[in-house]
């Protein structure tokens, strides 16, 4: 059997493309969004959190984030951790509320979030370059076994090559809209 396996190349390239689709939508654009709270964890019954999991998070309007918190105890908790999980959000306590609204982006916090945005699809990129460099490494290694013929190992490098311009061109694609919404309104 060769070691060549076109399914787990795509599905690692789709991995990296995820990821940074996981990535971007973390970053604050300007209006509400609740994936903004996904990295914000809680520390409540003794282990972290994720908000979510103590909270129902929804956006009730365009510039505010309602977080109902379940359990009245953990209210504070919630608040410090938004607080201090450096997304510059400042929680408004309403009993077991919190009401965050989400405050203009200046310019050049703009221009940090795309610039961090470029980052990550960089980081994306690269991901799916070395799982490029993985299949045709095993590619020629399966060539060298006879396990396939020379047209066969660049038939499958072919197949490689689209897979990775698919995914590249997902990465881009991603990038451009995400940058296109923090820095144009």
């Amino acid at each position: 059997m060769a070691a060549y396996d076109k399914a787990d190349i795509e599905r690692r390239m789709h991995g990296a493309v995820d990821a940074l689709k996981g990535d971007l939508s973390g970053l604050r654009t300007g209006r509400a969004s609740i994936t903004l709270l996904d990295p914000v964890t809680v520390e409540v019954y003794g282990s972290q959190m994720p908000v979510n999991q103590v909270a129902t998070v929804s956006t009730p309007e365009p510039r505010l984030i309602s977080v109902q918190v379940w359990d009245k105890s953990n209210v504070g908790s919630v608040d410090k951790a938004i607080r201090s999980a450096g997304l510059g959000l400042n929680p408004i306590v309403d009993g077991q509320t919190l009401r965050i609204p989400i405050p203009d982006l200046t310019e050049e916090r703009r221009k940090e979030l795309a610039k961090l945005a470029g980052q990550y699809a960089e980081k994306a990129r690269v991901a799916v370059r070395n799982v490029r460099r993985d299949g045709m490494e095993s590619l020629k290694a399966d060539e060298k076994k006879n396990l396939l013929s020379e047209d066969e190992r660049k038939r499958h490098e072919t197949e490689v090559q689209k897979l990775t311009d698919s995914a590249i061109a997902d990465i881009d694609a991603a990038t451009a809209a995400k940058e296109k919404e923090i820095l144009g309104k």
